[in-house]
């Protein structure tokens, strides 16, 4: 999945790959609901995350690629 995911593409979080991860584990684990209902567009990437801005009044967060879906 992660070769599918480029700059522009709309993706959301996936909630089962997310839960029990480090990333949940070194913060509030209790995630927005916004990331796995509505899309973000990812806005950069690198070898294992995606920014994604999500279109809320919040900041633009981090995501690793194996924890995001393309959304049509």
């Amino acid at each position: 999945m992660a070769d599918t995911l480029k700059k522009g593409a709309f993706v959301k979080a996936i909630p089962e790959k997310l839960a029990n991860t480090l990333e949940a584990k070194a913060s509030d684990s209790r995630f927005p609901s916004y990331i796995f209902e509505s899309k973000g567009e990812i806005l950069d990437l690198n070898d294992e995350y995606a920014l994604v801005k999500f279109y809320t009044p919040t900041p633009s967060v981090w995501l690793k690629l194996d924890h995001l879906e393309l959304v049509k």
